[in-house]
């Protein structure tokens, strides 16, 4: 998994709750890019649920949402 801090829309307000600070060190004045794999995420998923440590705040902007074309009738018009 790739966290980069720089394009979070979290940073800032969300640095101060965010695993990524508190157990990782960076900051939000010193943030860059960070890839952990599989297991270090399972890691950090089980403290954070243990209420050890904070979860990821990370957030991506959405650059764009496409329109929901499925059919009236499909079940996949109503999930929206």
């Amino acid at each position: 998994m790739l966290i980069d801090c720089d394009a979070c829309v979290m940073k800032g307000p969300g640095c101060q709750d965010c695993v990524v600070t508190v157990v990782l060190g960076l900051t939000a004045e010193r943030t860059g890019e960070l890839r952990i794999d599989d297991e270090e995420r399972a890691a950090l998923d089980a403290l954070a649920r243990s209420g050890l440590v904070p979860p990821l705040r990370l957030v991506h902007a959405v650059s764009s949402v496409e329109p929901n074309t499925a059919a009236e009738g499909d079940p996949a018009a109503d999930a929206v």
